[in-house]
């Protein structure tokens, strides 16, 4: 479904699947926060030491299954797959964009607020 993805959020798929951490980096503002398990990550570096943690851990993959775009905020809903207890979950990434890069992101279940 990334065909049908707008470009930012098709390339942040796409680098995650490929576990590109420069790419992926890319994606995000200087001053970009995400928001995961209960931590924050600050800036491309500290996003970038994320995700390359993230996939030596966890050898996780992103499947599309629903994109919804409000006025403030992209809803991605994914199935993620990986080396985890339960997988595979549905997610939801909740994206705020600026610039046509990603200023924010909060991951968390489906169906739970950001």
């Amino acid at each position: 479904m990334t065909g049908n993805l707008p470009p930012l959020i098709a390339a942040f798929v796409e680098a995650k699947n490929a576990y590109d951490s420069n790419a992926f980096a890319a994606c995000f503002t200087e001053d970009a926060v995400v928001y995961d398990e209960g931590r924050e990550m600050v800036g491309p570096a500290a996003i970038k030491e994320w995700n390359e943690a993230s996939n030596r851990k966890y050898q996780d993959t992103l499947t599309v299954l629903e994109l919804v775009e409000f006025s403030d905020e992209t809803v991605l809903t994914a199935q993620v797959a990986g080396n985890f207890v339960g997988s595979p979950v549905s997610l939801d990434f909740h994206f705020a964009i600026r610039a046509g890069k990603i200023s924010r992101l909060a991951i968390d279940f489906t169906g739970d607020q950001a």
